[in-house]
């Protein structure tokens, strides 16, 4: 898919669509954190994956590290304003989890309940 053919939905996936992004991304809507405060919030990210994330989100402009020490050097990670704006998408994925969990999910399969309806995109149904 060349660029000019991404969706808005394409885009956004590429920056926070990871198994950790969105973690992350929530753990900081309480605030500043440090590194460890991070690892602690993000349960069973390895430092390896965090540090990764962390460096991603901060290129693509969601988060922003500032240093708080010197020696050595040590950062505090805090959203900005682009990373402050998922906190809506981010609710809405908690309540369609707490509504759906796996144990839903895997009751719909089995019972048969999907009505079978043709499923529309994701991007037909917001840009269509």
């Amino acid at each position: 898919m060349t660029p000019a053919n991404r969706s808005p939905l394409h885009d956004a996936l590429e920056r926070v669509g990871d198994r950790w992004s969105l973690a992350v991304v929530r753990a900081l809507l309480d605030g500043p954190r440090r590194f460890g405060e991070l690892e602690t919030a993000v349960e069973g990210v390895s430092p390896t994956i965090l540090s990764r994330r962390l460096g991603q989100l901060e290129a693509d402009g969601i988060v922003v590290a500032r240093p708080y020490s010197s020696r050595p050097v040590r950062h505090r990670y805090e959203l900005t304003d682009l990373g402050l704006g998922l906190a809506p998408v981010i609710d809405l994925l908690i309540q369609w989890g707490a509504r759906t969990g796996t144990a839903s999910v895997s009751a719909a399969a089995a019972s048969g309940t999907d009505d079978g309806a043709a499923h529309e995109s994701p991007d037909e149904l917001y840009y269509a």
